[in-house]
C-alpha cells in the first residue's frame, strides 16, 4: 500500500512538472518574440524611433514584472498556486493578442506594462509548487525541466524573426496566435493542475503576513546572499535575450531572420543540456552533501565568465561562429545555474515563503536587468565597444562565484499529509 502510494505520488509530482511545461514555453516566447522582431516592429511603428526608446520598451515589461513578482510571490503562498498560475497564463495570453494590435510607441509601452502586471504571478508560483511536489531526490532535474520549457521558448522565439520578415504573416500575426493559445491552454490547465499536500502541521501554523515574511526572508543572510548571487547574472542574460538578435545582425551584416535564430537557437540549446546535466548532477551531489547544488551553480557560474568576454570579443574577429561557440558556453553555464536556484532557495526558506521569497529575487533582479536593458541601448547609441560592456557582466559573474559560496543551506522541508 506505502508503494503504490509512493508510486502515485510521484506520477502527479512529475504529471504536475509536464502541465507546466507549455506554459513557460508560452511565458518566455511572448517576451522573446519582440526581441526577434524588433526591426520589423519599429518599421511598422515608426515613432519608437530611437534605441533608447526601444529599450525602454524592454525595460518597462522587466520593471513592472520586478516590482510584482514579490506580490505574485505572496498570493501564492498565502492562497493558490494553481489558481495564480492559471490566471496568469490567461491574462498575459490576452495581452499577447492585444500587444498584435497596436498602432504606437505608447500603446505597445502600455501592453508590454500590462503583460509584465500578468507574467509576474506566473514563475515563482510555478517553480514553488514543483518544489512543494519533488522534495529532494528529483527537485533540481524537475526544476530543470521546467526550465527547458523556457528555454525552448526563446529558441522558438527566434524563429518569429522568418515570421515577421514573411509577407503573409508578419510580426502581428505571430503575437496573435501566440495570445490565442495562451488562453485556450488556460482553461485545461485550471482543472487539471492541483495544490501540493498540506504540511501536516499546517493546521496550527498561523498565516504569515506579508510584513513578517519579509522580515523573515530579509533577516536571513542567506537569503540576501542568494538574491544577489540570482541577480548580477541576470545583467549579461537579459542583454543576451533581449539584445543579441539586433547585435549580431549589425555586427555580422546578417539578415533579420538568422540573426533571431542564431541569437536564441544555438545558446538555448546548450542551457537545455545544461539544466538536464546539472539538474542530475545537482541531485547526485547532494547525496553526499548539502552544498551540492551550490556546487553545480557555481560551476556553471564559473563557465559564463569567459562566455561573456568571448561574446563581447567576438565581432573582432569578423567570425559569427566565434560568437556562437561563446554563447553555446555561456548558454551550458546558465543551464547549470538556473535549475538551482529555486533548489537553493528550498535550503534556506521554510515551504511557506518560496514563491515569495523567489519573487524578491526576482523584484531586484529583473528591475537590474531592467536597467541594463536601457543602459546598454543609451551605451550602444555612444558607440560604447562590445567587448568593454561585457566585461563588466564578466566581472559580475566572478563576484557571483564567491557569493554563492558563502550561503549556508540546511533542511527545512516539511512532512506532509497524503490526503
Amino acid at each position: 500500500m506505502e508503494a503504490s502510494s509512493q508510486s502515485s505520488a510521484s506520477r502527479t509530482a512529475w504529471l504536475i512538472v509536464a502541465l507546466l511545461v507549455p506554459v513557460a514555453l508560452l511565458n518566455y516566447l511572448d517576451r522573446q518574440m519582440l526581441a526577434a522582431m524588433k526591426f520589423s516592429v519599429m518599421e511598422d511603428i515608426p515613432d519608437i524611433a530611437l534605441e533608447e526608446n526601444w529599450g525602454k520598451i524592454l525595460a518597462l515589461f522587466k520593471w513592472v514584472y520586478a516590482f510584482l513578482s514579490p506580490i505574485g510571490g505572496y498570493l501564492a503562498d498565502r492562497f493558490s498556486r494553481r489558481h495564480v498560475i492559471a490566471g496568469s497564463l490567461f491574462v498575459w495570453s490576452a495581452v499577447t493578442w492585444t500587444t498584435g494590435h497596436v498602432t504606437t510607441y505608447d500603446q505597445l509601452l502600455v501592453t508590454r506594462a500590462v503583460m509584465g502586471v500578468s507574467e509576474a504571478f506566473y514563475i515563482p508560483a510555478a517553480l514553488a509548487l514543483i518544489a512543494d511536489f519533488h522534495l529532494g531526490p528529483t527537485r533540481s532535474r524537475a526544476v530543470g525541466l521546467h526550465q527547458m520549457g523556457i528555454y525552448a521558448g526563446v529558441i522558438i522565439g527566434g524563429f518569429s524573426g522568418y515570421a515577421a520578415d514573411s509577407p503573409a504573416l508578419g510580426w502581428r500575426w505571430a503575437f496573435d496566435t501566440c495570445g490565442i493559445v495562451g488562453v485556450l491552454y488556460a482553461m485545461p490547465l485550471f482543472f487539471l493542475l492541483r495544490n501540493p499536500p498540506r504540511p501536516a502541521d499546517s493546521i496550527e501554523r498561523p498565516h504569515t503576513s506579508p510584513a513578517s515574511a519579509l522580515r523573515e526572508l530579509l533577516g536571513n543572510s542567506s537569503f540576501i546572499l542568494l538574491v544577489l548571487y540570482f541577480t548580477l547574472p541576470a545583467l549579461a542574460g537579459w542583454v543576451v535575450r533581449d539584445w543579441m538578435p539586433a547585435i549580431l545582425k549589425a555586427e555580422f551584416n546578417i539578415g533579420q531572420g538568422k540573426a533571431g535564430v542564431s541569437a536564441t537557437l544555438y545558446w538555448q540549446v546548450a542551457a537545455i543540456i545544461g539544466a538536464v546535466t546539472g539538474g542530475w548532477l545537482a541531485d547526485r551531489w547532494m547525496r553526499r552533501t548539502r552544498r551540492g547544488r551550490i556546487y553545480v551553480s557555481a560551476i556553471g557560474m564559473s563557465l559564463i565568465v569567459p562566455a561573456m568576454f568571448g561574446v563581447g570579443y567576438a565581432p573582432r574577429t569578423g567570425l559569427l561562429g566565434v560568437a556562437l561557440a561563446f554563447l553555446i558556453l555561456f548558454g551550458l553555464g546558465w543551464g547549470f545555474f538556473d535549475c538551482n536556484n529555486m533548489p537553493i532557495l528550498c535550503q534556506i526558506a521554510r515551504p511557506e515563503l518560496r514563491a515569495t521569497g523567489y519573487g524578491i529575487m526576482n523584484l531586484v533582479s529583473i528591475s537590474c536587468g531592467g536597467l541594463a536593458d536601457w543602459g546598454f541601448g543609451i551605451l550602444r547609441d555612444r558607440q560604447v565597444p562590445l567587448f568593454g560592456i561585457f566585461g563588466i557582466f564578466a566581472s559580475a559573474a566572478v563576484i557571483s562565484v564567491v557569493l554563492v559560496l558563502l550561503i549556508r543551506p540546511r533542511e527545512l522541508d516539511a512532512p506532509q499529509q497524503t490526503s
